[in-house]
């Protein structure tokens, strides 16, 4: 966008312009759907929503490009506190928050609460404690206020690598998002569809980058909110005649409970579970007989391949029986390995509900139960506690948010800014908990216990894109399907919302798109934050200090394409679910971050050394735990052993330990060393005002 003739002139251009985007996308929706009752293809629905919506985004991305630092890293600083914090809600509203917080509150049911919560109080200490005070300082980055506050080019470095290693572990995330959704819209193949979602991202932050991502995330914002609100008042209109699920998602709570009671005595469900208990112990039997149980299981096969060449079987029972004994493991350490998985597995599968919690039940056990029942309401509450705060922590820290505030015109708006993202974050998460309890209902009263064969179409189709998001599994063999038969993962439970309800095909069409805006917009933030890592404070300030203006805008974007290159090929091999890495990465940016920059805005005894001891103490101990306590983890990684929980406290909230070490590690480490320079406490006294 070329630079206005005055700021009045300039909202007014952007308000007439975002309104007719706004207006244009409701009117695209409404043809489409006059189009859907003419006969229009489900999957040419997808492809129209999908090539419509990037093209406004590239359009957006060329129109925006520029070389000048200045507007490349921070828009200009002359961004709207309104328009800043729709794009900051943008480039929060991730994958994880437009598909996982829906889906983790279906899991995990009361217990999804935390990441509300957490999410949502992050941004009151971003408000309160960084964004004001990193728009007076004026950088481009998190890295550039770590290295002049403490006066260290090394402490830059580690900055730009701790921004860098945050950025990439939540940018996978995103771009596995973007596989799903893109196959979702057109029916491509997972890797193929990662790929061409991959263009979306590139177009906006290579070309422009943060001015055009900026204007883009506005305008993906938009889509966004309307294809999670719009689909869910439908929804609870056709549930309970009322648009706004807030007000009646209590009573649908109650009749949940009551089903769920339902499940518990159901004798399928029962026989269910004692089916996959009985597998479970059938591989732990296998385990304590290795290595003779795995040549027994070989054996066993091929006497069975056997007989039914001798019997003449039909060649597919034949050929499905050669599968099985192709997918035996070959040596004892990967039996080992293999059966163990599928012990923990079908263990999950044995438990009351598939393995989900009662939906209204605050915590696990009962603090007026038996020992052990007491124990467990003990550990579930301070899991709970522990993910709000590495929530609220880790929120605080991500860099790819904290750059969003350099790009205001002043520090009143930055405040400003921070208000207007909690209020269109909270548009989305109003709906979230209604819209699982919708689904959660939806499910119980009318999949559960529907024939296998009459489930519609679309299950199939989730099940051929990936069997770990959607897989029916009838172990009792009676053609019926049980909650204990239906895995349901949680990244696809806001995608197959419309299906599941029965809605329109142009609403299925619109939420996919939705979707891939939020996982868009926050991939082309996250793209940004790391190129501008490498390029500005690691090239630019520590190795060619020299290079011209387009030297460094051209770094920069050669970087951004290696970079999302990369995620892409790790994407590709799905290496965890979406909310398990946004949660890793929420642990590092707290334990990692978060120390350094609140001490060296708060605090003029902070220096460089304790800065470091506090990054270093908080990242060693948060991937120390991670990798512990995480069984995936370990096994990845080639470790042996069992996990060890510390205090009961999952890996995923990893920095309830790396947060309160990083802190001691500054804090004893600067008052055990100089002060810092006459420079540097100048420096803190301007950003806090107090000089």
């Amino acid at each position: 966008m070329s630079r206005p003739s005055s700021d009045a002139d300039f909202r007014r251009r952007l308000n007439r312009t975002y309104a007719a985007y706004t207006l244009g996308f409701v009117l695209l929706a409404g043809v489409l759907g006059v189009l859907e009752r003419l006969g229009m293809p489900k999957q040419w629905l997808g492809f129209s929503f999908l090539l419509l919506t990037v093209l406004v985004y590239a359009g957006i991305g060329v129109f925006s490009r520029t070389t000048d630092p200045v507007e490349y890293y921070v828009a200009g600083r002359r961004v709207p506190a309104f328009y800043n914090g729709m794009a900051a809600g943008a480039d929060w509203m991730s994958a994880a928050s437009f598909l996982g917080m829906a889906g983790s509150l279906y899991l995990a049911g009361y217990g999804g609460l935390a990441f509300v919560l957490g999410w949502t109080g992050g941004f009151c200490l971003v408000a309160l404690l960084l964004a004001p005070y990193l728009r007076r300082f004026g950088g481009f980055t998190v890295p550039d206020f770590l290295g002049a506050r403490f006066e260290s080019r090394g402490l830059r470095v580690m900055g730009a690598a701790a921004a860098v290693l945050v950025s990439f572990i939540y940018l996978v995330a995103q771009i596995y998002a973007i596989g799903l959704i893109t196959t979702r819209l057109t029916g491509l193949t997972f890797e193929i569809g990662l790929f061409v979602g991959l263009g979306g991202v590139l177009v906006c932050s290579f070309l422009g980058g943060m001015r055009a991502v900026t204007w883009t995330q506005v305008a993906q914002y938009i889509i966004m909110i309307l294809a999670y609100v719009v689909p869910v008042m439908w929804l609870s209109t056709q549930q309970t005649g009322f648009p706004l699920p807030q007000f009646t998602a209590g009573s649908e709570v109650r009749e949940i409970a009551t089903r769920e009671q339902q499940l518990l005595r159901d004798p399928k469900e029962l026989q269910v579970r004692a089916l996959f208990e009985q597998r479970a112990q059938d591989f732990e039997h296998l385990l304590a007989g290795l290595p003779q149980s795995l040549d027994a299981e070989r054996q066993r096969v091929s006497q069975v391949i056997a007989q039914l060449r001798a019997e003449d079987a039909p060649l597919a029972q034949i050929q499905a029986a050669e599968k099985v004994r192709a997918a035996l493991p070959r040596t004892e350490s990967e039996a080992r390995e293999l059966w163990q998985r599928a012990v923990t597995a079908n263990r999950q599968r044995a438990e009351p509900l598939g393995g989900m919690p009662p939906h209204a039940r605050p915590f696990a056990g009962d603090p007026e139960g038996t020992p052990a029942e007491q124990e467990a309401y003990t550990l579930s509450r301070r899991n709970f506690l522990a993910l709000v705060l590495v929530l609220m922590v880790g929120t605080a820290g991500l860099p790819h948010i904290l750059t969003r505030y350099y790009t205001v015109p002043s520090v009143a708006e930055a405040r400003s800014s921070v208000a207007w993202t909690l209020f269109f974050i909270a548009l989305l998460y109003l709906f979230a908990p209604a819209l699982a309890v919708m689904l959660k209902h939806e499910v119980l009263h009318h999949l559960v216990g529907m024939p296998i064969a009459e489930l519609p179409g679309w299950m199939r189709q989730w099940m051929r894109v990936d069997p770990g998001l959607l897989s029916i599994q009838d172990i009792n063999q009676d053609g019926i399907l049980q909650l204990g038969e239906l895995r349901l993962g949680g990244d696809i439970v806001v995608l197959m919302t419309p299906e599941l309800a029965g809605l329109p095909s142009v609403l299925a069409a619109m939420v996919a798109a939705g979707a891939l805006a939020a996982a868009l917009s926050t991939a082309d933030g996250l793209l940004l934050t790391i190129s501008s890592a490498l390029s500005h404070d690691v090239y630019y300030r520590v190795m060619n200090p020299r290079a011209s203006m387009t030297q460094r805008v051209t770094i920069s974007k050669a970087l951004l394409l290696a970079t999302a290159l990369t995620a892409a090929a790790v994407a590709a091999q799905r290496p965890a679910d979406i909310l398990l890495l946004v949660s890793a990465a929420f642990s590092l940016s707290g334990s990692t971050l978060v120390p350094a920059l609140v001490a060296g805005i708060f605090w003029q005894r902070a220096n460089k050394q304790g800065a470091a001891a506090g990054m270093l103490a908080g990242l060693g101990v948060t991937l120390y735990y991670m990798v512990g306590a995480h069984a995936g983890l370990r096994q990845a990684l080639g470790l042996g052993g069992e996990p060890q929980l510390w205090w009961g406290i999952q890996p995923m909230a990893a920095a309830i330990f790396g947060l309160p070490a990083g802190i001691a590690a500054l804090v004893a480490v600067s008052l055990l060393t100089p002060s810092p320079s006459p420079t540097a406490q100048a420096l803190q006294a301007r950003i806090t005002g107090s000089g």
